[in-house]
């Protein structure tokens, strides 16, 4: 009885202490020591590559003025959206903790046969785009029957792949080696010239806003519904405004120029609309527990082999869009489509905007971070006319340091127990 009387008066102490604790983090100190110990944990997030990309701007707009002016950054948006819908695809092969080596090749026989359907066969463009997808969706479900039935690693299934591919496209493709995409229709335009008009960039960055507003109340307010601390909405509605009008400056300074290309809009929407798949839903939680323990997964009522075709087909299906915006925005499809840095810069991509190659951890917005860093070197390269093999040295060097942070991050999360 003693000790009952002694402990009751304790309790709202220990409430006090608990609301206390709670305000604490809602104030700036308790933001940067909660933020610090997250780094400490090895949950960098985004930290690494945007200190990285904001180096490299740093560097090639010292070296060349032009760099960063609105002009050049119309030009690498619309270079970025080819290469970066194939590198959301990594993005979702490597949550499982698998590869695909063959969206370079993948990508380049969608582009191929875009022009033999539309060009040489006379199909409808939307008809020959959806066949040109279909194609692919039918690839990755190949490589997915092979993995779950006999159990072929990836690397060699998608290795085959990628030399079987290439060989379909050489095939189709015939002794010409290239097909000419007419000049003038809705797609060579969608890839080239078409820009977003300034009211209607605004009012999309405005909605982009409210959503990430909308998105983050929810959250809190089901974390304080569960008796968990959680952000003021003052808090939230501030970053909201600021994350906004950074938005707004930015479409602002690219309207000096041409505007926001469409073809990059439509990255950023497959972007957000992943990110929602990954975060959202049923299958993106599984995806995540997949790729973090396959056999955890499966006790828990995964169906496993499920998830490793779901992944493996929306890798392909993103590869073959990723090829049909290539043939866009060069207006042709030919052999030399989906070859060369193609293949390497996905994967690249994916891997320095933060999405780890162990799987289970990653994020739909390391596609679109990794390549702009990616193409930000390239761009800066060209304009200081110099050689390509400078670009294949310094991406792989960052390719590197990517991968060394996420190595030591992973490390220090098992230390954690965060892992």
């Amino acid at each position: 009885m003693m000790k009952t009387m002694q402990n009751e008066p304790a309790a709202p102490a220990l409430l006090d202490r608990r609301d206390e604790r709670v305000r604490h983090d809602d104030s700036l100190a308790g933001w940067v020591r909660a933020f610090w110990d997250r780094i400490r944990a090895g949950d960098l997030g985004s930290l690494p590559v945007i200190v990285g990309l904001a180096i490299i701007w740093t560097v090639f707009q010292a070296l060349n003025p032009v760099f960063l002016s609105s002009a050049n950054l119309v030009n690498m948006l619309f270079d970025c959206s080819t290469v970066g819908v194939i590198s959301l695809g990594i993005v979702c092969i490597l949550m499982v903790g698998e590869i695909d080596l063959s969206v370079g090749s993948v990508s380049g026989f969608a582009s191929a046969l875009v022009g033999v359907f539309w060009i040489n066969q006379g199909w409808p463009v939307v008809l020959a785009i959806f066949a040109a997808m279909a194609v692919g969706a039918l690839i990755g479900s190949l490589y997915a029957f092979l993995f779950n039935r006999f159990g072929m690693p990836s690397f060699v299934s998608t290795l085959s792949g990628l030399l079987a591919v290439l060989g379909l496209q050489l095939y189709i493709l015939g002794s010409t080696g290239s097909i000419n995409l007419t000049y003038g229709s809705w797609l060579v335009n969608f890839g080239q010239i078409m820009v977003m008009p300034d009211p209607v960039a605004y009012a999309l960055v405005a909605f982009a806003g409210i959503t990430i507003f909308f998105s983050s109340y929810r959250t809190a307010a089901r974390r304080r519904a569960a008796g968990l601390s959680s952000k003021s909405v003052g808090g939230l509605l501030l970053r909201a405004v600021i994350i906004t009008v950074a938005l707004e400056a930015v479409a602002f300074y690219l309207n000096q120029s041409r505007g926001i290309p469409w073809m990059f809009g439509l990255f950023v929407g497959l972007v957000a609309a992943m990110n929602y798949a990954l975060t959202r839903t049923k299958w993106g939680r599984s995806m995540h527990a997949v790729g973090g323990n396959r056999e955890a997964a499966r006790r828990s009522g995964i169906n496993v082999s499920r998830i490793y075709a779901s992944a493996f087909v929306m890798c392909a299906l993103l590869a073959a869009t990723g090829g049909v915006l290539s043939a866009a925005r060069l207006a042709t499809a030919s052999q030399q489509a989906g070859t060369g840095d193609v293949n390497l810069n996905a994967i690249a991509a994916a891997v320095i905007g933060g999405t780890s190659l162990f799987g289970g951890r990653g994020s739909a917005y390391s596609a679109l971070l990794g390549i702009i860093v990616i193409q930000s070197i390239a761009s800066g390269l060209t304009l200081l006319d110099l050689s390509s093999s400078l670009r294949y040295m310094i991406t792989g060097a960052v390719l590197a340091v990517a991968v060394i942070v996420d190595s030591l991050a992973r490390r220090s999360r098992i230390s954690h127990g965060r892992a």
